[in-house]
């Protein structure tokens, strides 16, 4: 089955990412991507003594804007290629720094990283609730999705309450390239093949920091045929495809 090429997990220089957005952009383009998302990080835990994160308004805001721009430029360009305005939350930060800094409404996906235990569910539940609460968001401009999760750590749960969370809240499941060792089908029966029944959205990624990084999405794709996620695959699709650019 053809489908359309995406990678929804690209770090640029405003993070960790040793490359800018125009040249992720341009080096996209060439790739023949149809959509790509900018996802740096969002944090206020170790990992923010570590790396740089999206950590001030004007950052965030720049950050935003840059994307915008390149987007407009595709636009004009008559390029097939679109990119999201992404980020990815450590959900190892404080809930009123999310709250303070994070407008969900000007971004079209936000990636949680780190979900690895109940009170890490509860924890986007809140926050997701408190964007309900003050925001007026939208399901066809909003997508919300699970970084390189680790099965491992559900491994003595029949994963019922995940699922049901994931399916509440339409989150999706990322194969991301770095991580292959948690696509691994010791996980097949108790987790990934569940994914079907409970229509739970699959994505390709690659996690890049790199533009050589850009393009290792075929072993995620070839993941998701394998475990005859297809159809998981074509809901994420569909919801790109809604996106108003």
């Amino acid at each position: 089955m053809i489908f359309p090429k995406i990678n929804l997990h690209i770090h640029s220089y405003y993070s960790d990412g040793k490359n800018t957005i125009e040249q992720i952009i341009k080096k996209a383009q060439k790739l023949n991507y149809d959509f790509i998302a900018i996802t740096d990080h969002f944090s206020d835990s170790w990992k923010s003594n570590i790396i740089k994160t999206l950590d001030s308004q004007e950052k965030i805001q720049d950050y935003l804007d840059e994307i915008h721009f390149y987007n407009n430029y595709l636009k004009k360009s008559g390029s097939k290629l679109r990119a999201l305005k992404g980020i990815e939350i450590d959900l190892g930060s404080s809930f009123n720094i999310v709250r303070r800094l994070v407008n969900p409404q000007e971004f079209n996906l936000i990636l949680f990283e780190y979900l690895e235990t109940y009170e890490s569910i509860a924890f986007i539940q809140k926050i997701i609730k408190e964007w309900k609460n003050n925001y007026q968001l939208d399901d066809y401009q909003l997508i919300f999705g699970l970084a390189h999760f680790d099965p491992s750590n559900f491994l003595y749960d029949d994963f019922k309450i995940l699922l049901d969370f994931l399916r509440k809240y339409n989150i999706y499941i990322e194969f991301n390239s770095n991580y292959p060792q948690y696509y691994s089908t010791k996980y097949r029966e108790i987790f990934y093949d569940k994914l079907i029944p409970f229509r739970i959205p699959v994505a390709t990624s690659s996690d890049s920091h790199y533009l050589s990084q850009l393009d290792e999405i075929d072993g995620p794709l070839s993941i998701i045929e394998y475990y005859e996620l297809n159809n998981n695959y074509k809901l994420l699709l569909d919801k790109l495809e809604k996106i108003e650019w």
